[in-house]
């Protein structure tokens, strides 16, 4: 028997704006994606249920440092639920806990139970979820049955706005901080409407900063792959992509040495977090610069 050929991981750095398909978890999403570019190291920036499409970017090489930065960001969404049906997992891909009837309700009332989750508001995450209480994820503590108590926590909403309803159906769009569940949201739309709720459809429109993406299907990916590593490596976005909106300082080179070395250096620049860069334009790192001047690395890049 013929063994498989080894694959031949190379460095590959760079952030890929993946439109995952349904069906996937991220992780596995992330690794079919990273075979194809056979990346040497990879990562996700935030998980998305298997039942969402849509944005997920995925840094490889020396991009998975800024992944951290990524996680904490801002997102939209557009979702559709179902009333009148609670799962739960507060999804379509949970079990039917309870059904009841939907009451006679009209946009007005929809807007009434809408408005008290906007702001910041308390949130408690599905038991389905991959929070992790005592070292273990919550999903695999419900699959096995147990009684689970999961503390409110709070989460900032900044739109949830109706866009569609067809009968028993409604389409929301989604904007919210690192952290919220839009399946939640739903759960607790339906619980103020008195007759329950649960997620049909979630789709992921865009992370900060990448505000208008231009997403790849993994089909696309595979297309780009038969065609050789130049069309795969085509569809990446700098690491700069990823850190719009910091300032930046420039360093001489005996400064952008001691600073790939490790040791902090002198600047004029304003306390706070900025992106070194060489005379050159090499991005060294983001650093942050301290109320003594001095200039501190938090993540440092090998690019060159």
């Amino acid at each position: 028997m013929r063994r498989a050929a080894r694959i031949q991981w190379r460095d590959v750095d760079g952030i890929l704006l993946l439109d995952k398909p349904q069906g996937l978890s991220s992780n596995q999403a992330l690794q079919k994606a990273r075979l194809l570019y056979r990346a040497a190291k990879g990562g996700h920036t935030g998980s998305l249920d298997p039942l969402a499409t849509g944005l997920l970017p995925l840094c490889f090489g020396e991009a998975t440092k800024i992944a951290g930065l990524l996680i904490g960001s801002s997102k939209a969404y557009v979702t559709e639920c179902l009333l009148g049906v609670s799962t739960d997992s507060a999804d379509a891909a949970g079990k039917v806990i309870e059904t009841r009837p939907v009451p006679e309700i009209g946009e007005r009332m929809i807007e009434s139970a809408l408005a008290p989750l906007r702001g910041t508001i308390k949130q408690v995450p599905p038991i389905y979820s991959a929070l992790k209480r005592g070292g273990e994820r919550l999903y695999q503590r419900a699959r096995r049955g147990e009684d689970i108590e999961i503390d409110a926590r709070e989460v900032e909403v900044h739109r949830l706005d109706l866009l569609e309803r067809q009968g028993d159906r409604l389409r929301l769009h989604v904007e919210c901080g690192s952290g919220t569940y839009v399946r939640s949201l739903v759960r607790d739309l339906g619980e103020a409407l008195g007759c329950g709720a649960h997620v049909t459809a979630l789709r992921r429109l865009w992370v900060e900063p990448f505000r208008t993406p231009r997403m790849h299907t993994l089909a696309e990916l595979e297309e780009a792959a038969a065609a050789g590593g130049e069309a795969l490596d085509s569809l990446l976005l700098p690491i700069e992509a990823g850190l719009i909106g910091y300032p930046e300082t420039i360093l001489d080179e005996t400064d952008s040495t001691r600073l790939r070395q490790g040791q902090a250096v002198q600047v004029s620049a304003s306390p706070g977090i900025c992106l070194a860069r060489s005379s050159t334009g090499s991005l060294l790192a983001v650093a942050e610069t301290g109320s003594d001047g001095l200039l501190r690395v938090l993540r440092g890049f090998n690019l060159d």
